[in-house]
């Protein structure tokens, strides 16, 4: 189905008001915000020696708030440089460095999730199944439309037509959470749910197209070859300028409401899905009938009994899914390995915090990093809390063990007018953490003809993250320019620390 076909089928539209700011885009997971200017090749230049003790560095940074450091000798572990190293501060993205290893150690490297369609009663008859259709989740986090298309596809090769019994889902693999963190933004699309099946990262694709003053809305769960449109989640504009979206549930649908005055120019971005199975079974369906096969809607099951598996789906291995994982930041791959591998040894969990709690107790158990408290696999919620020394001494343990420095991308190093440096004489291999009002970079350093570093810096304003009314907006005033100068210190700390190594 092309985009055009999709755009002739619609029918909700409304009249526009005076327009406001549209909503955000939100493309495919993308990495953190980087500045992409020209790299600057400083290869034959010193590394850049900022004057003064540790406690001008952090005067100068000029941030509100509280600041932890810590960097150490990677090699022995010899402490070069601390600052409060045992506040407990959120850890933000940082805490996925600590899920990686988790789940290594659980799950084995070339761990793969699979997705499988099953007969559950019945068989293939010239093209009917007189029986039921099962689509089993097995907790895959990077499952795409092109995969259930792929998955239709040796379906039709298979010669099924039609089934005449239900069509089930079975997303029991892991828990089904409908929020990660209930305090986001309703729109949020970095705010899933998570189940035993997701899909497209459990966000649904809202595009709105404007003509003659007039909004027509579409929800679809595209890929780069087909775009089925979803039944079971509405959208709606109405004449409102705020609140922007709001969603809840009708029966087994999502329905979602936009203000009219927000869709000023055609645009899109992703939304996230409360009710995965019921997406994934939805989009599947659509992709079957587009191929010439008949069958129910969607039943989402937590009893689907095992039987033939006629068509299955494989993950890229865990190491493909933790380093895009720790390069986008994906909150909701976090969550999925984060819970296979506390589900792993067979443990039955409802919620994230129990799961975070097992993870906790790994990470001082197997790496001595004692205190993490931390609520959840992706650093989103809020009221996770680590210390800077519990995080630098996790890192410093898992370099040792050789996995995590490879699966970690580099940190480009930047000027002054934040342009990249090329062939800096500082290579940093980090993972850096923001939520509004926290900044957190964690990782090693490894200076040109020097000893190498692990470092834990985190930096947090928690009375500005709780003001009224900051925690529903995506982006509170001076978020931006807070997080600016929390990078420029990081930076600044990194140069400081290869110098006092030498």
């Amino acid at each position: 189905m092309n985009r055009r076909n999709l755009l002739a089928g619609l029918a909700a539209s409304v009249a526009l008001p005076a327009f406001a700011r549209a909503p955000a885009r939100s493309p495919f997971p993308h990495a953190n915000p980087r500045l992409v200017a020209a790299p600057v090749d400083i290869s034959a230049l010193p590394i850049r020696r900022p004057a003064g003790g540790l406690s001008e560095f952090l005067a100068r940074a000029n941030l509100s708030g509280e600041t932890g450091v810590v960097a150490l000798d990677a090699e022995t572990g010899e402490v070069i440089e601390e600052h409060r190293g045992n506040l407990l501060l959120p850890p933000a993205s940082t805490a996925k460095a600590v899920t990686a290893m988790y789940a290594v150690q659980a799950l084995g490297l070339e761990y793969r999730f699979v997705t499988r369609v099953l007969i559950g009663r019945g068989q293939i008859e010239d093209g009917t199944l007189r029986g039921d259709l099962v689509l089993k989740g097995g907790g895959d986090p990077v499952l795409q439309t092109a995969d259930l298309a792929a998955l239709a596809d040796a379906l039709i090769a298979q010669g099924l037509r039609r089934v005449e019994g239900r069509f089930l889902v079975d997303g029991t693999a892991l828990p089904t959470i409908t929020h990660i963190d209930r305090t986001q933004p309703v729109e949020a699309g970095y705010n899933p749910s998570l189940s035993g099946i997701n899909l497209n990262f459990n966000r649904v694709h809202f595009g709105w197209d404007v003509q003659g003053g007039r909004a027509s809305v579409m929800m679809d769960a595209r890929s780069n070859r087909e775009v089925p449109e979803v039944s079971v989640i509405d959208m709606q504009a109405v004449s409102r300028n705020l609140p922007v979206y709001t969603h809840d549930f009708s029966g087994a649908r999502e329905r979602w409401t936009v203000a009219g005055s927000a869709l000023r120019r055609a645009g899109s971005r992703w939304l996230p899905v409360r009710r995965p199975q019921a997406y994934a079974g939805d989009v599947l369906r659509v992709l079957l009938q587009a191929r010439g096969c008949r069958l129910p809607e969607a039943e989402v099951t937590r009893s689907a009994q095992g039987g033939a598996v006629i068509a299955e789906h494989r993950s890229p291995p865990l190491t493909t899914i933790l380093r895009g994982m720790l390069r986008y930041s994906t909150n909701l791959t976090a969550e999925c390995v984060g819970l296979a591998a506390s589900t792993s040894g067979g443990q039955r969990l409802r919620a994230l915090a129990p799961s975070a709690r097992m993870m906790n107790q790994w990470a001082a158990r197997a790496h001595g990093a004692r205190g993490v408290d931390f609520l959840d696999h992706s650093g989103l919620g809020a009221g996770s809390r680590i210390s800077t020394q519990a995080m630098a001494q996790f890192m410093l343990s898992a370099r040792r063990e050789g996995i995590l420095p490879d699966l970690l991308r580099e940190h480009p190093m930047r000027d002054a007018q934040g342009q990249q440096i090329r062939n800096h004489p500082v290579e940093v291999l980090a993972k850096t953490g923001t939520i509004n009002f926290v900044s957190a970079l964690t990782g090693y350093a490894q200076p040109r003809g020097g000893r190498p570093i692990v470092f834990s810096i985190i930096s947090a304003d928690l009375s500005r993250r709780r003001a009224p009314g900051e925690t529903s907006l995506e982006q509170p005033a001076g978020t931006r320019a807070w997080t600016r100068r929390a990078r420029v210190l990081q930076q600044d700390l990194i140069e400081r620390w290869t110098q006092l190594q030498g």
